[in-house]
């Protein structure tokens, strides 16, 4: 659709605007502003650590991983494989595309981290394996006739995810945002593919 195509590309754009803000004509501005933020929300409510400890778990490796097998099972079994392949290639193909973007651009990890995460920085891993499962969930759950609301607390959860990555300072907000962006991106691909797969099965 065109709205589809529209948000494809200002996703593209987007991505690579950050990629000049990271690493064409650096700047940390944003990334300090976002710290800065996020430190004083984790003074006046310290409480708040312990949830964002919580909530970054669901877009963690151990997790994603039993999503990305025990999702796909259930729906296969229930008579939707096309929707069973969606969830695991939303899970596995950002995934690895997310590797490939962290290996090319390397950038290291904030160094005033909370937790101890390891691997690189750019762009997060939870942001765009997070959106890509929950956004494909989201349209998954919208395809079926369910309320919108349900497909919007989805990306919104996503969202937070994302926002805990920068609370945590285990990832600069830039990264985080260029996360959002490449799995915007990924779905897209994905969603293409997947209904060529459709038509070509039909034929």
């Amino acid at each position: 659709s065109i709205v589809a195509g529209v948000v494809f590309l200002a996703s593209f754009a987007f991505f690579f605007y950050l990629v000049r803000v990271v690493f064409g004509a650096p700047t940390v501005a944003f990334d300090t502003w976002a710290f800065t933020h996020m430190d004083a929300l984790r003074t006046a409510a310290p409480a708040l650590t312990e949830v964002a400890r919580s909530i970054t778990f669901f877009a963690s490796l151990p997790f994603l991983v039993v999503i990305a097998l025990a999702l796909p099972w259930w729906l296969r079994r229930r008579g939707s494989p096309r929707e069973a392949l969606a969830v695991f290639w939303s899970v596995a193909g950002a995934a690895l595309l997310n590797q490939l973007l962290k290996t090319h651009f390397h950038r290291l990890r904030p160094s005033s981290a909370l937790i101890q995460q390891l691997g690189l920085s750019f762009p997060s891993g939870h942001a765009m394996i997070g959106l890509s499962l929950y956004g494909c969930l989201a349209w998954l759950v919208w395809r079926r006739g369910h309320h919108p609301a349900w497909a919007a607390l989805l990306l919104l959860w996503a969202l937070l995810i994302g926002l805990t990555r920068v609370y945590l300072h285990v990832h600069y907000a830039t990264d985080v945002l260029a996360g959002f962006a490449a799995a915007v991106l990924w779905l897209g691909l994905l969603r293409t593919v997947l209904r060529l797969w459709q038509r070509h099965k039909q034929l």
